[in-house]
């Protein structure tokens, strides 16, 4: 197991082997992390794209990867390098059943890898929602989540949960702490659009988290903090012009930016079509504009990538409110 999980907390769960389902299929959603000025504290879910498992029960106990499709080969089927094996692994080891339960995972990746929509946060999602429904519901989403930072750490090297919180909550959530992980809910403002744009380069989580500073100026951090309490009253009162107001980025945002072609355009052109505000997701190379209506987010969508497709850029593009359910079980 992983040395960076406590599972004190699950030493008296009961398992009940017996009514355990023979095979479930998870969908689990992309995010949006950072909501543009809350580096690694907020984020939210959107309803697509997604990525979906299938899981089935096994005579031999074990965890294997059956398939993986949509990645274009680049994810392994080695158990114990994959991000929804390991942590399904982990997690049957915290309740004392590994030697008791197998499982066969099948992976399908709707999402594009390196995307900066939390890839690698819905998969593990997906899978460990998975486990956690064909064994009962035995655990709680609060008690599921640090496995889900586990993945994390294994995907990208560090276990940060403003991915992996919102995909398993649903929603808009806050990452208040991380030693203990203390992870709050947000209401969701029910106008709240996004347009999704994702240019098909690649911009690595990795080194994008390495472009940023270490240290900031005082009044920087004085201006960001202003931002983020802002927005967080914002969607409390949904106020959307206090959020057109708070979401914005001095920090992160101006060496990010450097590592995505056409990122200043694309944000005039978010701004100019009624975006209330327009970002990067994640570590990027996806960006987002913040809209209250479904078609100026629809329109922003198709002039940014019209845009792109102009300079040579392909690019995916998603139109979402707020996915507040998190993941699913598919019919």
């Amino acid at each position: 197991m992983a040395n960076n999980l406590n599972v004190e907390y699950l030493k008296d769960k009961v398992i009940n082997l017996d009514s355990m389902l023979s095979e479930v299929r998870v969908f689990a959603p992309a995010t949006v992390a950072n909501m543009i000025c809350g580096f690694d504290i907020l984020g939210f879910a959107v309803e697509q794209p997604g990525d979906e498992v299938v899981m089935r029960r096994t005579q031999q106990p074990g965890v294997t990867i059956r398939e993986i499709t949509g990645d274009d080969g680049r994810l392994p089927l080695d158990p114990g390098k994959n991000t929804v094996s390991a942590c399904v692994q982990y997690l049957l080891q915290a309740l004392n059943i590994s030697s008791k339960v197998g499982v066969e995972i099948e992976l399908h990746k709707h999402m594009p890898i390196g995307s900066g929509l939390g890839s690698s946060a819905a998969s593990t999602v997906a899978g460990l929602f998975a486990i956690n429904t064909m064994l009962g519901n035995p655990l709680t989403k609060e008690e599921l989540l640090p496995f889900c930072v586990e993945g994390e750490r294994l995907a990208c090297g560090t276990g940060h949960a403003d991915n992996v919180a919102p995909a398993l909550y649903g929603g808009i959530t806050l990452i208040r702490g991380n030693e203990p992980l203390d992870v709050i809910s947000i209401p969701s403002p029910k106008e709240l659009v996004a347009a999704v744009v994702f240019p098909q380069v690649d911009v690595p989580t990795r080194d994008a988290r390495q472009l940023i500073k270490d240290k900031v100026l005082l009044k920087d951090a004085v201006t960001q903090w202003g931002n983020i309490a802002g927005l967080v009253a914002a969607l409390f009162k949904e106020d959307y012009d206090l959020i057109a107001r708070s979401m914005k980025d001095i920090l992160i945002e101006p060496t990010r930016a450097i590592l995505i072609p056409q990122f200043y355009e694309m944000k005039e052109i978010a701004l100019k079509n009624g975006a209330l505000s327009f970002g990067i997701s994640g570590s990027g190379p996806s960006v987002v504009a913040i809209t209250r209506d479904e078609k100026i987010a629809k329109d922003i969508a198709d002039k940014i990538q019209t845009h792109l497709k102009e300079n040579e850029i392909e690019s995916f593009g998603y139109v979402s409110r707020v996915n507040v359910e998190g993941p699913r079980v598919l019919d």
